[in-house]
């Protein structure tokens, strides 16, 4: 059972760091975060060398992540942060950057005593 749950946590994971792995998908991300809830049309005047169509895919695919989420409000859709997903990757980045360090730590040890 706990290797199922750490199998759907890493798959989780990958697909978390593949969203944010775009530079547009990260430009996107960082201008909804500093300027709060944006509809497509605001968000896709920002790219002016892509189609409205292009930043609506890169949106999808960083709210398939969970890492923002669309509400119709009329006609458009308003995309906004989701916060704890980001926290959850934060998370996630913590648990790799313990294993480095005893890595290196025990790495480290075995130096000093091996000359």
């Amino acid at each position: 059972m706990r290797r199922a749950r750490d199998r759907s946590r890493l798959a989780s994971a990958a697909l978390l760091f593949a969203a944010l792995g775009d530079s547009t998908r990260l430009t996107l991300l960082k201008r909804l975060n500093e300027r709060g809830p944006a509809s497509i049309s605001t968000l896709a005047a920002g790219f002016p060398d892509m189609t409205r169509q292009g930043v609506t895919k890169h949106l999808t695919v960083l709210a398939d992540a969970g890492v923002i989420s669309g509400n119709r409000h009329g006609r458009e859709r308003v995309w906004t942060v989701d916060t704890k997903r980001l926290a959850d990757g934060r998370q996630y980045l913590e648990v790799v950057e313990g294993g480095w360090t005893d890595a290196l730590s025990r790495l480290k040890m075995f130096v000093e005593e091996n000359p």
